[in-house]
C-alpha cells in the first residue's frame, strides 16, 4: 500500500460528543471542584492528611455496579475503606488482581475486616441465572452458574423467580466468602493473627439496608480438609 493511502487510512474520525455527552462530562468536573471546596470549608487540612496516606480497617469487595458504592453505603470517609469490584463481587483464586489487592490489604495495611457484599437485584448474577449469551462476560459468568450447581437441590425448589434470584444473590456472596478462606494469603494471616475476619453481605437497593449474611468466618476452623494447608509448610 502506497505511504501517503497508509497515512490518510491511520487518520482518525473526529470525535463527535452529543451535548448531553459534554454537559455530564462537565459535570463531573464541577462535581470534583465543589466536593474539594466543601471538604476544605469544613477541615483546611483535609488534602494535606488525606495525601499523607491510608490506614484503612475494612476491605470491601463488591459489585460494579455504580448503585452499590463501599462509602456511601458505611457512611465512611475517604481512606477508612480500601475496595475491591468486579461484576457480581466473584473471588477467584486464579484471578491476579483480586488476589493482589488481598494481599496488600491482608499484609500490608493489615485490615481487620474483608467485607464480601453482593446486593439485590444484581444484572451480573441476573445474568448468570439465564441461559441467554452477553458475549465474553459469560466466562465470568460461570463463576456464577457453579454457585448455583453448587447449590441446585435449593435453588430448583423455589419456584419464584425473584425469590430465586435473591437467593442466588446471597448463596454467590457465601461461596466467594469460602473462596476467600482457601487462599493462602488468608490462611498464612490467620496463622500470624488473630484479628483478621471474613464476612458476607447483601445490600437491598429498595431500602439501602445490609443484610449480615452471618457466615462471619476468623479461622480455618469451617474449611474443608482438601482446602486447609499444611501450617507447618505455609510461610
Amino acid at each position: 500500500m502506497p505511504k501517503e493511502n497508509r497515512n490518510k487510512n491511520a487518520t482518525q474520525l473526529p470525535e463527535v460528543k452529543s451535548e448531553k455527552q459534554k454537559r455530564t462530562y462537565q459535570d463531573l468536573l464541577k462535581g470534583n471542584r465543589n466536593w474539594v471546596k466543601a471538604e476544605t470549608e469544613k477541615d483546611p487540612s483535609f488534602f494535606d492528611k488525606l495525601a499523607a496516606g491510608q490506614e484503612p480497617d475494612v476491605l470491601w469487595i463488591g459489585c460494579s455496579d455504580s448503585r452499590v458504592p463501599a462509602n456511601e453505603v458505611t457512611n465512611t470517609r475517604p481512606g477508612q475503606v480500601f475496595v475491591h469490584r468486579n461484576i457480581a463481587n466473584v473471588c477467584l483464586h486464579s484471578d491476579m488482581n483480586i488476589l493482589s489487592v488481598l494481599d496488600y490489604a491482608v499484609n500490608v495495611l493489615k485490615v481487620k475486616h474483608v467485607i464480601v457484599s453482593g446486593h439485590y437485584g444484581c444484572g451480573g448474577v441476573a445474568a448468570a441465572l439465564s441461559n441467554q449469551q452477553f458475549g465474553l462476560i459469560d466466562n465470568w459468568l460461570r463463576h456464577i452458574k457453579d454457585v448455583y450447581r453448587l447449590h441446585s437441590h435449593e435453588l430448583d425448589r423455589i419456584t419464584d423467580h425473584q425469590s430465586k434470584l435473591n437467593r442466588l444473590v446471597e448463596l454467590n456472596v457465601v461461596e466467594q466468602v469460602y473462596n476467600l478462606c482457601k487462599t493462602t494469603i488468608v490462611q498464612n494471616a490467620w496463622r500470624e493473627r488473630d484479628d483478621l475476619e471474613l464476612h458476607g453481605w447483601v445490600i437491598d437497593l429498595k431500602t439501602g439496608l445490609v443484610k449480615d449474611l452471618k457466615v462471619t468466618t476468623k479461622s480455618t476452623e469451617n474449611v474443608g480438609k482438601v482446602f486447609k494447608l499444611d501450617e507447618s509448610k505455609l510461610k
